[in-house]
């Protein structure tokens, strides 16, 4: 299809997706709050491209740029009081404490005015109820803490151990919600616990049906059918309670339980270990760069661009210490290695210059400059390259990069 375009849906993570609606340029619907009629002719306008999801059927704008909604200053202009959706609340606040203890901890993301804590606090006093609004009001009152923050998934879990979190008609406002309610599944993970949330959002199941627009407006970048609504949990790692929906099917949302699976803080724990070891690494090695570049007998570095030239900045191999610098590539002669600035030689140089060490930082291909070296009748009492956060001898190293046949 000629029409498709490269987009990465915030639903599910696809990265194909097709035009669904062009509105033009629009400006800011809900929380432009303009005081003049000359004001409010002269807002900014907005792309509005809205694109769907061909994996999950999303439908999000591909021109959005969250730099151009000002919550801080201005915030949601949302009312509906109407008896249908207030004994929906209250029907949803019954369940949702019904799902937790007597004394609950509950944290609700995006708390607005506060009403929906307020409703539960007063239904069930003596529990803890924390919300969440980096734009909303703060402080707090009775059993209800307010927070003008952001939630933080891998500090605010461990810190209040919820026993539900609520976020409502928040995440068609975030540029990627998979990737919030991942963060928020590995924070559980991480804290050792399962995580129940309520998360809604407003259902557009019935736009291509009845070709209504009125949804589609800036602030609104994402917009979520149920098919998009429940990948976007299961790319999460969701296990879903329940899938309802409520106000005239206007509204998605789901009770589910948020885990990150134990494969995740594995591979988090690795890279931790990683994170550590080369910070360790980089005394290490410039410890031993430091004695190298004092041996009167001399050093050069092979390779002056790629690998090499990421080992040399990486370690501060600077041109005053280590001027040597040499290639196998022809062509490379009379280049200067990226950063550190030592013109690159062409390798024969060291048969006419000699060193006693050789530095070598891309050790896969250690094995053939070894070869290389004793065909071209280079001299050089060592050879070192980088192992385990430390330099070692290629000949005499324990190290997995030698071949049976270099030891000779």
């Amino acid at each position: 299809m000629t029409d498709a375009r490269l987009r990465t849906c915030p639903a599910c993570g696809h990265h194909v997706a097709v035009p669904f609606f062009d509105g033009g340029e629009q400006p800011l619907a809900t929380i432009a709050w303009p005081e003049s009629a000359s004001q409010a002719g002269a807002l900014p306008r907005h792309r509005l491209d809205f694109v769907q999801c061909v994996r999950c059927t999303h439908v999000f704008n591909a021109a959005f740029d969250y730099a151009n909604v000002p919550y801080s200053t201005k915030p949601n202009l949302m009312f509906n009081r109407a008896t249908a959706w207030s004994e929906f609340i209250r029907s949803l606040q019954e369940r949702v404490l019904a799902r937790v203890p007597a004394r609950p901890v509950v944290v609700e993301i995006g708390h607005g005015d506060a009403s929906f804590l307020a409703g539960l606090a007063s239904r069930r006093p003596g529990g803890r109820y924390v919300g969440f609004d980096p734009h909303g009001a703060c402080g707090i009152h009775g059993d209800v803490e307010l927070r003008a923050e952001l939630f933080v998934p891998g500090a605010h879990v461990a810190e209040l151990s919820p026993d539900i979190v609520v976020a409502r008609h928040i995440l068609e406002h975030l540029e990627s919600p998979v990737a919030f309610l991942q963060a928020i599944a590995f924070g559980a993970a991480e804290s050792g616990r399962d995580l129940l949330a309520y998360l809604e959002v407003p259902c557009v199941d019935r736009l291509s049906r009845t070709r209504r627009t009125v949804d589609l407006y800036y602030e609104h970048s994402s917009q979520f059918t149920t098919r998009s609504f429940t990948a976007m949990l299961e790319a999460s790692g969701a296990r879903v309670e329940s899938l309802e929906h409520a106000y005239d099917s206007e509204v998605v949302a789901a009770f589910a339980t948020l885990r990150a699976p134990a494969a995740h803080l594995e591979v988090a724990r690795q890279s931790r270990d990683y994170l550590e070891a080369t910070r360790r690494s980089r005394e290490t090695i410039g410890r031993a760069l430091r004695e190298l570049a004092a041996d009167p007998g001399g050093v050069a570095i092979w390779g002056g661009t790629g690998k090499s030239a990421a080992f040399m900045n990486r370690y501060g191999c600077d041109a005053q210490r280590f001027p040597v610098v040499v290639d196998s590539d022809r062509s490379k002669a009379g280049t200067f290695v990226p950063g550190t600035g030592q013109e690159i030689r062409f390798r024969d140089w060291l048969k006419e210059h000699p060193v006693r060490t050789l530095v070598v930082p891309p050790q896969w291909r250690a094995a053939d400059i070894v070869r290389e070296i004793r065909r071209e009748g280079i001299a050089a009492a060592r050879i070192l390259i980088e192992h385990d956060g430390m330099l070692v001898d290629f000949l005499a190293g324990d190290h997995p990069y030698q071949r049976p046949e270099d030891a000779a």
